[in-house]
């Protein structure tokens, strides 16, 4: 019993001393993929879940891991790491996104349109906005209006609304005609919001 006792003391001394790294950092984010975004003014890079620095402190933003993929800034620019911490597609967009459905919303300057994992282009550079995939569809903007596309950049729900957001359990908020409104994956409407 004596042995019980003594090495659940050891295992909390270990686990307590074990966090001590965090206090060099201004933030520490969750651990996904085994490795956790950590800050220190504004620099961000990423440790492993001993601590221990895995990509140094170079990047102006850095997200949290999503599908094994993390979005990451550096002189204007972002790209993505994969889950070795090492640059997998290059700094090049003007604005990005976690992967969702094995694809991301990147901004190359001249509009928004979707990647896949390996960095190539699967939706063109076509919207003045988008959200992520959620449920297998996209709300994105054209001329000033929402709709929402599916995996494949096919409009599925027509341009028609003034703001739309992403779908949870088969229902999205959307604003049209002054109202905001929650539809279906068909676009029907389905409530008043609240």
């Amino acid at each position: 019993m004596k042995y019980f006792f003594l090495s659940a003391a050891v295992g909390i001394a270990i686990s307590a001393g074990g966090q001590n790294w965090t206090k060099q950092y201004d933030h520490v984010d969750q651990c996904i993929c085994g490795l956790s975004v950590v800050g220190k003014g504004d620099k961000h890079g990423y440790v492993d879940k001993d601590g221990k620095l895995v990509v140094p402190l170079i990047y102006d933003e850095a997200m949290a891991f999503s599908e094994r993929y993390a979005a990451v800034k550096q002189d204007g620019k972002w790209g993505y790491l994969d889950s070795t911490g090492k640059l997998a597609i290059p700094l090049q967009f003007n604005d990005a996104m976690s992967f969702h459905t094995n694809r991301a919303v990147v901004n190359n300057g001249s509009g928004y349109g979707f990647i896949d994992t390996a960095g190539k282009v699967i939706i063109p550079f076509q919207y003045e906005n988008a959200l992520s995939f959620s449920e297998e569809l996209a709300a994105v903007n054209k001329n000033g209006l929402w709709g929402y596309v599916n995996l494949n950049g096919k409009e599925v729900i027509a341009f028609t609304f003034s703001f739309a957001g992403s779908f949870m359990e088969g229902q999205a908020k959307v604003l049209g005609g002054g109202k905001w409104l929650v539809i279906d994956k068909t676009g029907k409407k389905i409530s008043e919001a609240e």
